[in-house]
């Protein structure tokens, strides 16, 4: 009976020395969760009066968020004594599949950072990156949010962009638009060419510095080829509206031409 209460003894007492330090543990976990948010609001708000609030700011902010979260987490494990690194180590498998998961996450937040000091675009921007065009909705220290045309939205990891081309198509108000044009063989090709930059003068929205510009591509049998190429300013004008426009201008100057001509 002696060795029982002996061990009931350290037992109890072991329990009441573990106690206060599950309880610390406790409210150390649930501060740090309770306070990741407020932390990352403070950096997002104190960032964005210096910087793009869509761009670094946010990603710093997040990455407070989860510091605070992973810290607090790391200082209620050590009041209860949980041994991280033993932990990891005997999960042998487990371990090493988590260290890989870690790998790609570091390689995509690197990735991030690295975008956003480039700016090679920001929120609302229409890109091609990563294998897809659409428009910039938001930027995570993991990956990147783009909305295509059609409406989807599509989840690019950060690493996937950093590493392939990015075209900007936000970056520059000016686009270069093109249309290939089949001419009759008999008709007058120089009148030709004078009537569809005529035509394309007078579509609203083509820009007349630089001109628009016609020539002829290719000879052929029955069919000549002409090039008509303009400049569109994306920013007082729709670029598919201009580009829709400019092509029926064009369309209809060639069909005055081959009523026009003699059969």
């Amino acid at each position: 009976m002696g060795t029982l209460d002996q061990l009931t003894q350290q037992l109890l007492l072991q329990m009441l020395q573990f106690v206060p330090r599950l309880i610390v543990a406790l409210i150390t976990f649930g501060a740090a969760w309770l306070l990741a948010a407020p932390a990352e609001r403070a950096v997002h708000e104190m960032l964005s009066k210096r910087m793009d609030p869509q761009g670094l700011p946010q990603l710093l902010a997040r990455l407070t968020r989860w510091t605070v979260r992973i810290g607090g987490s790391l200082i209620a494990l050590e009041q209860v004594h949980f041994n991280i690194t033993g932990f990891i180590a005997g999960l042998g498998i487990t371990g090493l599949t988590i260290g890989f998961a870690l790998q790609d996450i570091t390689r995509n937040f690197v990735a991030g950072v690295l975008l956003l000091f480039r700016k090679p675009f920001a929120v609302n921007d229409t890109v091609n990156a990563g294998g897809f065009t659409g428009q910039i909705l938001e930027i995570n220290p993991r990956d990147t949010a783009i909305k295509t045309a059609g409406g989807e939205l599509v989840i690019v990891p950060n690493i996937t962009i950093f590493e392939n081309p990015i075209t900007n198509f936000s970056r520059s108000r000016e686009r270069q638009r093109t249309v290939t044009l089949k001419l009759s063989a008999g008709q007058d090709v120089e009148l030709a060419l004078r009537a569809l930059r005529d035509a394309l003068q007078h579509v609203p929205g083509v820009l007349q510095v630089p001109p628009p510009t016609v020539w002829a591509e290719q000879p052929g049998y029955a069919m000549i080829t002409l090039t008509a190429r303009f400049w569109v300013d994306t920013e007082t004008h729709d670029l598919l509206e201009v580009h829709s426009a400019a092509v029926i201008a064009l369309h209809n100057a060639i069909t005055a031409l081959a009523e026009q001509s003699p059969t």
